[in-house]
């Protein structure tokens, strides 16, 4: 195998397109309960290689990544005037409580919050162009961005 830049090792051609179509179906089916082991038998590997091997190819585990899409998708529903609980089951979240908490650690404030003041803000802006400057951003990284 050969080294990435940063010296990590480089996933195999045919890995990365199982590890392309498993982030495909996070992206599908991000409403359904999805667990690690099952994308991992879809994609012939075991859990921790699958694991090991998104976060290499992604920078962010499975399950970080399908819980950044979660969020997304319910920031898009919040500005389009959804009520909180209705974006929280939506997006698969079987828990009101454990939505806000996701969403306060990715965006930065609680999900009605959000809601009120953003509200219709994206209507303007092609789909596209909305989900990339609104895409949430982990606390731990805006705070890093802010040091350098």
């Amino acid at each position: 195998m050969a080294a990435t830049s940063d010296g990590r090792a480089a996933a195999r051609p045919a890995d990365l397109a199982r590890l392309r179509r498993a982030r495909d179906r996070m992206d599908r089916e991000y409403a359904r309960p999805l667990r690690v082991g099952d994308l991992a038998r879809d994609a012939a590997m075991s859990a921790g290689h699958f694991a090991r091997s998104f976060t290499r190819a992604y920078a962010e585990s499975p399950y970080q990544y399908l819980m950044t899409r979660r969020i997304e998708r319910a920031m898009a529903l919040l500005r389009a005037g959804v009520p909180v609980t209705e974006a929280a089951f939506a997006v698969g979240y079987g828990s009101l409580g454990t939505f806000a908490t996701r969403f306060c650690e990715l965006v930065g404030e609680p999900p009605g919050a959000y809601g009120h003041r953003w509200r219709g803000a994206t209507l303007e802006l092609d789909p596209c162009v909305a989900r990339l400057v609104t895409r949430p951003v982990r606390n731990r990284e805006a705070r890093v961005g802010e040091r350098a």
